[in-house]
């Protein structure tokens, strides 16, 4: 099958780009831009070929109660639908974990959109709760 996404290390400088600009990046307030900016646990770093479209999914233990793998990062400025994106994303995330739930969080604030979540939704992703900061939890499960 082919597929849109290409796996890059955390650090590429590429996908370092994208994510800078996504909205839930944050800043150190000394400057510091460390090399590794996923964070700790199995990462698996997505990227177009044209670098214009980030996917981050990270397993980890969520302080939150989470079980799953948690789709940290997804940010689309390119041409292509972002639910299909999503959906090759979900494919690939379930080769590596097969049969693990996936889960994201999403602020409704900061996105642009009218119906935040809506292309996850249109991937198959069903909304299960919000966190206690007030963010959706999005799931999807196999």
């Amino acid at each position: 099958m082919f597929y849109r996404w290409l796996t890059v290390r955390d650090g590429d400088c590429r996908a370092r780009a994208i994510f800078d600009r996504h909205y839930s990046r944050r800043h150190y307030a000394d400057g510091r831009k460390p090399k590794l900016f996923v964070g700790p646990g199995e990462k698996m770093v997505l990227l177009t070929e044209q670098a214009d479209a980030l996917f981050i999914w990270r397993k980890f233990i969520s302080d939150a109660g989470q079980i799953g793998v948690n789709c940290a990062v997804f940010r689309n400025e390119s041409t292509y639908l972002s639910s299909e994106l999503i959906q090759e994303a979900c494919d690939l995330a379930g080769l590596r974990w097969p049969g693990e739930r996936l889960y994201t969080y999403v602020n409704g604030t900061k996105i642009r959109s009218a119906n935040p979540g809506c292309c996850f939704i249109k991937a198959g992703w069903r909304k299960c709760g919000r966190s206690k900061h007030g963010l959706f939890i999005l799931e999807k499960e196999f």
